[in-house]
């Protein structure tokens, strides 16, 4: 026996589910939006590694080729996709692909896909991502990566955990989720 139709506005509707988010961003960013130096983090945040571990793991992980040769090996329980224009790159343990749209196709891990750097491959996430898990580091740091200006009013923040730095740097950071205006 077939269901009756379900109608489809007013009383008694309800909304179908939003999508999962696609791609989301994950990153740490000084206050001067510093994100890296020298092939490596300017920072010692043990916390903010176990953060970034909790959120990728189980997922797609999309980085740039620097990104990837400062790593020196794919991160485990993940996914692992190297974006670069040299079509000669040999990743073992990931796989390497020329553009993001290639990367955002050969995922097949439970949504979302995230980005992970650098700071190119930000710069052409950010206009498609849903999503920012951002560790908002409350002092500068001298660097020669940087994470790309974003126009704020296009986002809400969802979430922020307070957080100190141990001793001897105790500088104030936080975790801060975003998503983008008009998301639920």
């Amino acid at each position: 026996m077939a269901l009756p139709p379900q109608p489809a506005h007013g009383a008694g509707a309800s909304a179908p589910p939003p999508d999962p988010p696609s791609l989301a961003i994950v990153a740490a960013v000084a206050a001067n939006g510093t994100i890296g130096a020298a092939g490596g983090l300017p920072w010692r945040l043990p916390d903010d590694l176990r953060h970034f571990r909790a959120l990728t793991t189980g997922h797609a992980v999309v980085m740039g080729r620097r990104t990837w040769q400062s790593l020196g090996r794919p991160l485990p329980g993940r996914q692992n996709l190297v974006v670069t224009r040299d079509p000669a790159l040999v990743a073992p343990g990931a796989e390497v692909v020329h553009d993001l749209d290639e990367a955002l196709a050969r995922a097949r891990l439970p949504l979302p896909v995230f980005c992970i750097g650098g700071a190119e491959l930000y710069a052409l996430a950010l206009p498609r991502a849903d999503v920012l898990y951002l560790t908002e580091i409350g002092r500068d740091f001298e660097g020669d990566a940087s994470f790309p200006a974003f126009d704020r009013t296009a986002w809400r923040e969802v979430a922020r955990e307070p957080r100190v730095a141990p001793e001897p740097d105790a500088f104030p950071y936080s975790f801060v989720t975003y998503v983008r205006v008009g998301r639920p």
